[in-house]
């Protein structure tokens, strides 16, 4: 039985064997770079590992997580409020900018494709430095000063009432990514004889159209932007430590990736490491498998 379904496969692949072998080099990389790491780390987070000895602990990393590891559980608030705020905006945000583009000519569909995906690709901390300062000069006090807003200059970067706030508007600003640009070609693959079609049924508002038409038509691009948009919201960390620093200030952007990368690059604790990681990992997990579900109807053709 397991050969005759394997045949297919098989078939598949000989009959399309030049595509394959485009995806060889990415899958390679893939493999090597992150599917072996992750199955490394489970075995990995019930030791006590520091790069050089290793000594089996079972669940003494978790036990410790939980029940001793303070800055842990802080870590596990923000990342909430990190993925809850910009995972959902910056989801919304990829999908309005990509509809209102898609209804320009083309030149300028391509001019601001570019201007909106350049900021995830580029170092954009400098800027957002200058905008930030601490000082009178800063663009941001600045401007608050000629307003008679503030009377003194606002440490936006080191003040533990602003730093989350901060992180967040750059993460924004930054998210624009792959989601984007996947959803930049949803819109262009959909058949426009389908809207052509549904005005002859008594579709007539552009809300109707995205209801019935655009959304379960562009479902695979909106299912892959909202697993990048997952992924990044939970991960999420350098933003952070190149923009308020590494730790920031009573570890108010300290995320559970920013805890995974001190325990790992600057304490050597690699068990320890791989236990956080482990959860991370589970968590992302559980958010893609709901919004997976949720496309899934689409993706199936159930709707």
């Amino acid at each position: 039985m397991k050969k005759a379904k394997n045949k297919p496969l098989i078939r598949q692949i000989i009959k399309n064997k030049e595509c394959y072998l485009m995806l060889l080099p990415f899958m390679l990389l893939f493999i090597v770079f992150t599917i072996i790491p992750v199955i490394m780390t489970v075995p990995m987070a019930f030791t006590d590992f520091d790069m050089v000895n290793s000594e089996f602990v079972g669940f003494s990393n978790f036990y410790n997580l939980f029940l001793s590891d303070k800055i842990f559980i802080d870590s596990i608030k923000t990342t909430l409020i990190f993925a809850l705020v910009t995972g959902p905006v910056s989801y919304v945000l990829c999908f309005l900018l990509a509809w209102m583009i898609n209804e320009l000519p083309p030149v300028l569909k391509t001019i601001f494709t570019l201007i909106f995906y350049a900021p995830s690709i580029a170092g954009v901390y400098t800027m957002w430095q200058l905008i930030f300062s601490g000082d009178a000069y800063g663009y941001l006090n600045s401007l608050l000063f000629n307003l008679g807003i503030i009377t003194s200059p606002v440490q936006w970067m080191t003040d533990s009432r602003y730093i989350l706030g901060v992180v967040i508007i750059v993460q924004l600003w930054i998210s624009l990514g792959a989601g984007f640009l996947a959803m930049r070609a949803g819109f262009q693959n959909i058949d426009k004889s389908q809207y052509e079609a549904a005005a002859i049924e008594g579709i007539r508002t552009r809300w109707q159209e995205l209801i019935y038409i655009t959304i379960p038509s562009m479902a695979p691009q909106m299912l892959f932007a909202a697993v990048m948009q997952i992924v990044s919201s939970f991960a999420a960390g350098t933003v952070a430590q190149n923009l308020v620093g590494f730790p920031s200030t009573d570890y108010k952007a300290h995320t559970v990736m920013t805890h995974a990368f001190d325990y790992t690059w600057v304490r050597y604790e690699i068990g320890y490491s791989a236990a956080i990681c482990m959860i991370l990992f589970a968590v992302m997990y559980i958010a893609n498998r709901f919004v997976s579900r949720f496309f899934g109807k689409y993706i199936d053709g159930e709707a």
